[in-house]
């Protein structure tokens, strides 16, 4: 199982609406690289869902529930997508801010969220995963 990153601006698609939907086509995504890193995943995959703009933190976790497949809507084989499923919210949202004092999620497997801000679809080290999920689970 790989452990992923993925960008959501929340007023377009945030982690309740994924909840409330249950499921949804994880699309819109345009940087190759990210591309690439979707054309990777796997069905049982797990993957952070990241609220960007004034929020600017982890709020669930997701799971990869399909295939990669070419995005229906825009006819592209190009433009992949992959379905995915609510997993569970973190305990408490984890900032940005608070990943980046950490010094695991600093250190010398830093975390690629922060060499490449601003791809939407990012792979999480094992070890990073942990420590967020950790860092979810502590006493403010």
């Amino acid at each position: 199982m790989a452990f992923w990153l993925l960008k959501t601006e929340p007023d377009v698609y945030s982690y309740a609406d994924l909840c409330r939907d249950g499921q949804t086509v994880w699309d819109g995504v345009n940087n190759n690289l990210a591309l690439k890193h979707i054309r990777t995943m796997q069905p049982q995959d797990r993957a952070l869902i990241y609220h960007t703009g004034d929020e600017r933190r982890a709020m669930g976790i997701a799971t990869v529930v399909s295939l990669p497949y070419a995005d229906p809507k825009l006819g592209d084989s190009k433009r992949a997508v992959v379905d995915l499923v609510p997993f569970q919210a973190l305990v408490r949202p984890v900032s940005l801010a608070l990943m980046k004092q950490d010094s695991l999620l600093t250190g010398t497997e830093a975390f690629p969220l922060f060499r490449i801000a601003r791809l939407s679809v990012v792979p999480v080290p094992d070890a990073c995963w942990q420590r967020i999920i950790e860092l979810s689970s502590e006493a403010c």
